[in-house]
């Protein structure tokens, strides 16, 4: 018997509105676009900069900063070294960190070329410079569950001293290329990389310092050609990265000479950085802390392998074809271990 003629119209219509299969989500595409949208974000008008207000005893100030990406567990801060550089030395991050969805971010510290550039001595003190960092660590919303700080060169003095008054507020510390000890940085460079040179561009280098004739031309042209290409950035300087170029041109000196020194071997004179030593208390920081050395860098890598293990929860990075800047002549192994680390301490 044949079926009656609305059944079978009944059967195609339940057939022909069942539900589509839906479309599996792809997580990965669903985390980038997270990463990378300033959906209800303060900063979306300005992509990312803020200019944070600094409070100091000679008034207030600003300081420029620049947001990349969005990750609530991951939000690195870098300082620059120097003093008075400029957040520009880190350009390289954009290559490596938003793949890894790390939200980074930029900070010209105070003096340097992006932010209020006061001109008065007395505000150029690491205790003053640690304030900053806290300052700005609360205006960015920065906590112990996902502020990771990482400092190089000066920016490595800077981050251990944050974390030896502040470290209740860090998820993990990373000090590239820099000593616990100025003495011990000035032996270093006097006693073990100076010889190293050609000795007659060496004793040339040695005479304009002791005539503090730092303004001649031939020091600097010196300094980039036989020493700054074998420890500060292993490249012709025909080569070096734009980026680098910038952050030379924008260096503020009067903050540089005044914490440096003129001399590029060891901080010496009346720089107020020469005294600096904190190697007896790097055992006070207890966070995790990766300390980052490079075979090639203006610092000792067996110093700063020493102090991996002198703090509480430690680990060493050695960049074997690095310098003083290994996130641009060892960049492989630079990011790898610092991706790692991160990774690792955000599983804790």
């Amino acid at each position: 018997m044949k079926k009656p003629i609305f059944f079978t119209l009944l059967i195609v219509l339940f057939f022909n509105c069942k539900e589509p299969a839906k479309e599996p989500i792809d997580t990965a595409t669903s985390e980038a676009e997270n990463y990378l949208s300033f959906t209800n974000r303060d900063d979306q008008f300005t992509g990312g900069i803020k200019m944070i207000p600094i409070t100091t005893e000679k008034g207030t100030f600003k300081v420029w900063t620049k947001t990349v990406g969005h990750n609530p567990t991951k939000k690195v801060l870098l300082l620059h070294g120097g003093p008075g550089m400029t957040h520009e030395i880190y350009s390289c991050f954009d290559g490596y960190f938003p793949q890894e969805s790390i939200e980074y971010i930029y900070y010209d510290q105070l003096g340097s070329y992006y932010s209020d550039r006061p001109d008065d001595l007395s505000l150029w003190t690491t205790e003053r410079f640690v304030e900053e960092v806290e300052q700005v660590r609360k205006a960015l919303k920065l906590d112990e569950s996902n502020f990771y700080l990482l400092g190089q060169s000066w920016g490595g003095i800077l981050a251990m001293e944050y974390a030896l008054k502040y470290q209740k507020n860090l998820k993990g510390l990373i000090i590239s290329n820099m000593m616990s000890s100025i003495p011990e940085y000035n032996a270093y460079a006097q006693e073990v990389l100076g010889p190293q040179l050609d000795p007659k561009v060496y004793e040339e280098i040695k005479l304009i310092e002791a005539n503090q004739d730092f303004t001649n031309p031939r020091y600097g042209e010196l300094l980039f050609n036989h020493y700054y290409t074998e420890h500060v950035l292993r490249m012709p300087v025909e080569e070096w990265p734009e980026a680098i170029s910038r952050t030379f041109n924008h260096a503020n000196n009067q903050v540089y000479v005044h914490m440096q020194g003129h001399s590029e071997f060891g901080i010496t004179g009346d720089a107020t950085l020469k005294d600096w030593d904190i190697k007896t208390r790097l055992k006070e920081i207890a966070v995790p802390t990766l300390v980052i050395g490079a075979k090639y860098d203006t610092m000792d890598p067996k110093h700063m392998e020493w102090m991996s293990k002198e703090v509480q929860n430690g680990r060493y990075l050695f960049c074997p074809n690095g310098s003083h800047l290994s996130q641009y002549d060892d960049q492989k192994n630079y990011f790898k271990g610092i991706i790692q680390f991160i990774r690792d301490t955000n599983k804790k």
